[in-house]
């Protein structure tokens, strides 16, 4: 969420920054929507005034014994008490409308981020390892965890549809190793504190991070028959249903949005939202949060693309990070969060490269973000690098949904930063361990860092 004032105080500045995202000025309109909301808010507290001295006046009319005086007085009042709930209501619709059209603006790219108009402007940092060299064709994680009966699309699809999968013995182990071994890093030896927080969550903590309202077609909601029956209930005691029937439904949709939960897309809205509406001491910064959790994506905007195996799923396992900081320590923490995403997979051995994405490529929400893409060799004709971790700053922007601030050592309480990152996305890990530890009678070598997790296999194959 954007500050007004700062829009107010240099509307230049925030079209720049907008045009570098490839959209349109929107100060113009912005200011345009506070005038309205400010002499709205003048009106009413003008009227507010005026009726507080006109009471006043009437006691010290009929001190007077000026009756004509007082009457005309109290006809005033009256007529204020009539027009100023319409002046509040005004007020709160201008308000409304500000905050929505403030909602739907994404966050301004840092001067650093490099512009671009698509994946294609995005530029390598670094990178670590080199390709594998195989003396046999690599195949795809899906033929080979097919080949070794452990990975069932098919049962997944009678059980749920397209994009699911079903993990069984030496991989399921596999899939849990790691995503135990990226949190014992992250909790032993980066010093974030694991967090194991609900998968449904509120409206207002999906707006909080940003995922709603834009993303809402992203995202899978979880209301139930009995959600509806309860608001219904509820509904039908306020309105009678044969005059006021608009009324019931707009009273009945947002009873149903209130009530309404959502599953996680990522671990980074409920550890986000621990802070919201809060006010911590500085001297609580940074806090630094780290869940292991299943994740629920719809994929609305990415119909017919990476459909064959574990690549883009509905539900999948991630671990993220979450730092909460000063805004002064923020882009240093950003550089640490990425080290930490790093480490984990430079210890599993695999090849990745740093990606700074570009102006129009970075998500909603981010100031800046940086792409580790890890090389997976059964991808494609000869590999390809995926998308494995994306750790973003976000300055204040969610912080200001949030409400979420904390007090400076002048004693002011000031809007914390917040940052986000994959530590790693866990399936799509386990699928580079497996197209990287591939060997040439379709078994896969568990990489030597897993070995304490994996109970003494070594190999996983169908002997």
């Amino acid at each position: 969420m954007h500050d007004i004032k700062s829009i107010r105080d240099n509307p230049d500045a925030f079209d720049a920054a907008l045009k570098r995202l490839g959209l349109a000025g929107e100060s113009k309109r912005l200011l345009e929507i506070d005038e309205r909301r400010r002499s709205a808010i003048l009106a009413s507290e003008q009227a507010q005034a005026r009726r507080n001295a006109a009471s006043k006046e009437i006691g010290d009319a009929k001190k007077a014994k000026d009756d004509a005086r007082a009457a005309a007085l109290m006809a005033e009042v009256t007529e204020l008490k009539t027009t100023m709930p319409q002046m509040e209501a005004a007020v709160k619709a201008a308000d409304e409308e500000l905050k929505t059209a403030l909602a739907s603006i994404p966050n301004l790219p840092l001067d650093e981020v490099p512009e671009g108009a698509d994946e294609h402007g995005n530029i390598e940092r670094h990178h670590f390892g080199a390709k594998r060299t195989y003396a046999f064709t690599t195949k795809p994680h899906d033929d080979l965890g097919t080949a070794l009966k452990m990975m069932d699309f098919e049962a997944a699809a009678k059980l749920s549809g397209a994009r699911f999968v079903v993990l069984k013995k030496g991989l399921a182990r596999l899939e849990r190793a790691i995503g135990q071994f990226f949190l014992d890093v992250h909790t032993g030896e980066h010093g974030y504190t694991e967090i194991n927080p609900p998968l449904l969550v509120r409206d207002d903590a999906m707006f909080g991070t940003a995922q709603l309202p834009k993303f809402r077609d992203d995202q899978f909601s979880a209301q139930s028959s009995s959600i509806f029956q309860e608001a219904f209930r509820q509904t039908k005691t306020e309105f009678d249903l044969r005059t006021d029937l608009d009324a019931f439904d707009r009273r009945l949709t947002q009873l149903m949005e209130e009530r309404n939960l959502w599953l996680i897309p990522t671990a980074e809205v409920p550890l986000t939202n621990l802070v919201r509406e809060s006010i911590l001491d500085e001297k609580e910064l940074p806090m630094r949060l780290t869940a292991l959790t299943q994740c629920f994506r719809a994929e609305a905007g990415a119909a017919g693309r990476d459909t064959r195996g574990m690549i883009r799923q509905h539900q999948f396992t991630k671990v993220e990070l979450v730092s909460i900081t000063t805004p002064e320590e923020s882009k240093n923490e950003h550089e640490r969060m990425l080290s930490c995403a790093e480490e984990v997979l430079r210890r599993l051995g695999l090849h990745y490269r740093v990606m700074t994405l570009c102006t129009g490529d970075m998500g909603f929400a981010s100031q800046k973000t940086y792409d580790i893409e890890v090389w997976m060799p059964g991808q494609g004709d000869g590999g390809a690098f995926r998308e494995i971790s994306s750790c973003s700053v976000c300055g204040d922007f969610q912080a200001r949904r949030m409400d979420a601030r904390y007090r400076a050592s002048d004693g002011k309480p000031r809007f914390v930063h917040t940052l986000n990152g994959s530590g790693t996305a866990v399936g799509r890990a386990l699928i580079a361990v497996m197209e990287t530890y591939q060997q040439d009678d379709g078994s896969i070598a568990v990489p030597d860092v897993l070995l304490p997790y994996m109970g003494g296999v070594k190999v996983i194959s169908n002997s």
